[in-house]
Parts: C-alpha cells; sequence; structure tokens
C-alpha cells in the first residue's frame, strides 16, 4: 500500500511549500501595512508642519518690512493736518479784521490761514490769498482733497482769487469769513455759494519742513518761508 501511494509524496510536499510560499508576502505586507500608514502619516504631518512654519516666516517678514518703511518714511501730512486744523477749530468765532493776523486782532481769510500753518506746521505762507495760490504747490481736484489742504475762491467775481480756507473733511472747511457772518467759522464746499466760487485747492503742506516747532530744537530755526523756497508761478488771474 505504501508503494501506491510513494509517487503522490513529493506532489504533496510541492504543493505544501507552494502554499506557505504564497501567503507568506501576504502576512508580511498585512504586519508592515499599519507601520506603512504611520510613516505616511508622520511625513504628511511633517510637510504640513514645513509649509506653516514657512508661511509663517513670510508673514514676520511682511510685518518687519512695514515697520522698517513707517520708520524710514514717516508720513507726516496727516499730523500736521490734524495739529492745524484742531488749533483752527478752537479759534471759531474769532472776529475778522482785514488785514489781521492774530487772536488779539482778528483774522482776514489769509491771515488766519498763514497764523495756523506757521504756529503748528513752521511754515510762513505769502500773505495774501492772491499770492498764496501762486505757490509751488501740488494742485488737487475737488474729488481728491484731504484735510489740511487749501481752498481758494473767487469771491469777487472775474475768476480773480479773493478768498481761501482749509478743508477740513467731507466737503467742510474752516476759514475766516468776514465781519458779517461772524469771522472764524465752518461752512460746506457743498453749499450753492462755495460751490460757485470755488476755484481751485493745493496741498500746502506737501512744502512742510523736516522739522515743526515741536520737534525741532530752540536754537535752529524751524519755519521755512513758502516764497523763498519754492518757485513762485507768475501767473494773471
Amino acid at each position: 500500500m505504501l508503494n501506491r501511494f510513494a509517487p503522490l509524496v513529493p506532489l504533496a510536499l510541492v504543493t505544501l511549500l507552494f502554499g506557505c510560499a504564497a501567503q507568506m508576502p501576504t502576512s508580511q505586507q498585512q504586519s508592515q501595512s499599519p507601520q506603512f500608514r504611520d510613516s505616511a502619516t508622520a511625513q504628511s504631518a511633517s510637510k504640513r508642519a514645513d509649509y506653516a512654519s514657512s508661511v509663517l516666516d513670510d508673514e514676520v517678514a511682511t510685518e518687519d518690512e512695514l515697520a522698517q518703511f513707517a520708520d524710514n518714511k514717516p508720513y507726516r501730512l496727516p499730523v500736521l493736518a490734524d495739529s492745524i486744523l484742531e488749533r483752527g477749530k478752537s479759534l471759531i468765532g474769532t472776529r475778522y479784521r482785514f488785514g489781521g493776523t492774530s487772536t488779539t486782532s482778528g483774522f482776514d481769510c489769509s491771515g488766519f490761514i498763514g497764523y495756523l500753518f506757521r504756529e503748528e506746521a513752521g511754515m510762513s505762507l505769502p500773505r495774501s490769498s492772491r499770492e498764496m495760490i501762486n505757490i509751488d504747490a501740488p494742485l488737487v481736484k475737488r474729488n481728491d482733497l484731504k484735510p489740511g489742504d487749501l481752498l481758494f475762491f473767487s469771491t469777487a467775481g472775474r475768476g480773480r482769487v479773493s478768498h481761501a480756507g482749509i478743508y477740513l473733511g467731507d466737503d467742510q472747511f474752516i476759514h475766516s469769513s468776514s465781519r458779517r457772518s461772524g469771522g472764524v467759522r465752518v461752512d460746506s464746499l457743498d453749499d450753492a455759494y462755495w460751490a460757485k466760487t470755488f476755484i481751485e485747492a493745493k496741498r500746502a503742506l506737501a512744502m512742510a519742513p523736516v522739522s515743526t516747532p515741536a520737534t525741532a530744537s530752540s536754537t535752529v530755526p524751524a519755519t521755512t518761508t513758502a516764497m523763498t523756497s519754492t518757485t513762485i508761478k507768475r501767473q494773471t488771474r
């Protein structure tokens, strides 16, 4: 009987070995799959962390650049405008006086502007509105007005400047109007009279000196004369 089954023994051994060889990789793959997934997850998390770190570095660099820009190139016009306008509003009700340039005597329109720019911005503007309109300062369109800009009007007709004020914002301006209207006051550019007589606007604060009375040394003059430090345009109006 053993002789009958002897030829089958090698075949049985081959089948057994083949089955073990076929199952071995599957078992190993199953045992290694969790480790592989854990490794892939760790690599993905590491990449996300590196990306987040690089984004954070970019944001910090941007903030540093902005801080450096602010330190090296301060934008002073709003600060000067605020000082001028706050001082001007504190003088509302000061009487009008033709040729006046002080709080004790009263102001005419150009005397009021000259007083504020001299005291708060260290600037000496031309005395009359006809000279003031000719300073070599940037012209400003009506829809681009900023607080502190000078406004010029032709209240006497013929298109020649005869009045000036300082823009406050929100289409309002402050000026020393007239004796009859109460001197220093606030009016609206949207008012039909002022809208009709408006000529142009200039950004005189662009000519402001680097040092102002509040920051300059007492031994160094802080006032800049607009007529001597800039070119006066000779225009016929």
